[in-house]
């Protein structure tokens, strides 16, 4: 890692909402969460969709699926294949198989499930969808839940990721001035940087973007499993 990097991680601000009270906090905001998504990271949303590449027949896995907006595309793009997804929240859950119902005859899971002991055989996986979570993981536990993306995929097989990342201006650090004085405002959600992490941890990093929306800095990070 170069020392740049290396500064760069150790500036991150660190999580501040225990895991332990995720799904309360995002329980509480699930009615309201599609209109921030809409607002701030749906363009990031539909970039890593589109970078996922998906086929048709595919195994796909979805951690920490929300409100579905991204599982329910990534339904109609695998009809055919399987297709889980897990999140902490009941709230959030009850929402995503809200979005689901119209869409008869797809093979697919949604169930409550944790990041950091997923219920899924090793080397099993094609992709591993993962968005706005790694944002509110510990730093310190990051290393164990990419470690178990890594046990569940295939070899070659891709993660993608998106979450929020650090902003590149001065106007979209307001979101880290924000969750300085009160992290529950974003729901937990602080800029963090995963490529390095990757590469550490097995993967190939294929692609790495930063987008902005409403100010709200997001990165979509594209790595393949190194057999």
């Amino acid at each position: 890692m170069s020392q740049q990097n290396l500064h760069d991680r150790e500036m991150e601000l660190d999580a501040r909402i225990s895991q332990a009270d995720i799904p309360h906090v995002y329980d509480r905001i699930a009615g309201v969460y599609d209109i921030w998504g809409r607002l701030t990271e749906s363009r990031a949303m539909a970039r890593a969709l589109e970078l996922a590449a998906i086929e048709d027949g595919q195994s796909i896995l979805e951690v920490a699926v929300g409100t579905g907006v991204a599982f329910r595309e990534i339904l109609k793009r695998n009809p055919h294949g399987q297709n889980h997804g897990i999140d902490l929240s009941p709230g959030m859950l009850a929402r995503a198989k809200s979005r689901m119902r119209d869409l008869p005859g797809v093979n697919y899971r949604l169930e409550i499930g944790t990041a950091f002991d997923l219920q899924v055989p090793p080397d099993s996986v094609d992709i591993l969808f993962n968005s706005y979570m790694f944002d509110l993981i510990p730093r310190a536990e990051m290393d164990r839940v990419l470690d178990e993306f890594r046990r569940v995929l295939r070899p070659g097989g891709r993660l993608v990721l998106v979450n929020m990342a650090r902003g590149m201006s001065r106007a979209s650090r307001v979101y880290e001035s924000i969750y300085r004085i009160s992290p529950r405002a974003l729901g937990g959600c602080r800029g963090v940087q995963m490529a390095d992490r990757l590469q550490e941890h097995g993967f190939s990093v294929e692609a790495r973007e930063y987008h902005q929306q409403m100010l709200f800095p997001s990165e979509v990070v594209v790595a393949r499993k190194r057999a």
